[in-house]
């Protein structure tokens, strides 16, 4: 039988500094960034998903 939890990570919002939980992307799609608007304080970035974990980024970061 097949388990079906999601698996989650933690990031920390770039301009508010809070964090959150996200689910993370079966590992066949990833490396991946995906656009995301904070559970906080609702302001855009980018959440990168790679190596089993994942981070934000501003949309300012190069």
């Amino acid at each position: 039988m097949r388990d079906f939890r999601m698996e989650t990570a933690s990031v920390t919002c770039p301009t508010c500094f809070e964090s959150f939980e996200v689910a993370l992307p079966p590992p066949e799609e990833t490396p991946a960034e995906v656009d995301y608007d904070c559970e906080v304080c609702c302001r855009p970035m980018l959440i990168v998903f790679e190596d089993g974990g994942a981070w934000a980024r501003g949309l300012a970061d190069g």
